[in-house]
């Protein structure tokens, strides 16, 4: 289980916590960066974390973070109630991993040293999607714009692949489209190990799986890449009726 550090702002809201009015909600004050303009609230979610662990292991992670100093200074934040709950003698986690969630394309191109301090990276397809297709996902006018299966959004979850095998950085990707068989195919296709979906989602994403080689699905985006179309979608869709497969 990974706890989230508090998410609000942008879509999300809490009925006792005053909205602030921002010209671009989705842009704004938001996720880490309230918990670092307010750090007296982010050490107390910390703290409640750690003592609910009661010794187990515990894996915390930060969201929204746009640039590896928000998830340094978060990650100070728990370092340090961990070592404050130690001092006043409490239990203490007898495990702590502290990741983060990749939801702006900034951040994919982060140093380094954020790859290789970061326990765990999870990819917040949603966000991610709508940064980097420049279209908001609340707006129904701009919503088609989006394509999981667009062959440059692919290549760009590719480089983010590539960056945490390199650095032995674990990965996992969240969102709706970890839930949809044929996305979820195309995210194991690339290399995603592991995806977090509905409980209602594991059955059919995981029947088309097991029942294909991903080495032929990676074949049929490469295909799709060099004969220069905008989507794997066909080919994959194609590729699988080849097969005989039904999603």
């Amino acid at each position: 289980m990974v706890f989230r550090t508090l998410d609000i702002g942008s879509d999300k809201v809490l009925p006792y916590m005053r909205r602030s009015d921002e010209p671009n909600p989705a842009l704004g004050w938001r996720a880490i960066r309230v918990g670092l303009d307010r750090p007296l609230m982010l050490r107390m979610q910390v703290q409640a974390l750690i003592r609910g662990a009661r010794g187990r292991p515990l894996s915390i992670m930060f969201p929204f973070v746009a640039d590896a100093y928000e998830f340094e200074a978060g990650r100070e934040i728990v370092l340090h109630e961990m070592a404050r709950e130690a001092a006043l003698g409490n239990t203490v986690p007898s495990a702590l991993r502290v990741g983060a969630m990749l939801e702006t394309p900034s951040l994919a191109f982060g140093p380094d040293r954020f790859f290789e301090t970061t326990d765990f990276i999870s990819v917040g397809g949603n966000d991610l999607k709508q940064f980097f297709f420049a279209a908001d996902r609340e707006n129904e006018l701009v919503r088609r714009r989006y394509e999981m299966l667009s062959l440059s959004f692919l290549a760009f979850l590719e480089q983010i692949v590539e960056r945490c095998a390199r650095h032995g950085t674990p990965l996992s990707f969240c969102g709706e489209d970890a839930g949809r068989p044929l996305e979820a195919l195309a995210l194991a296709a690339i290399g995603f190990r592991s995806l977090s979906m509905r409980p209602a989602s594991i059955g059919p994403v995981k029947a088309l799986i097991r029942k294909v080689e991903l080495a032929g699905a990676r074949a049929a985006i490469e295909a799709a890449r060099c004969a220069g179309q905008r989507s794997a979608r066909p080919a994959l869709e194609a590729w699988l009726a080849e097969s005989g497969v039904t999603v």
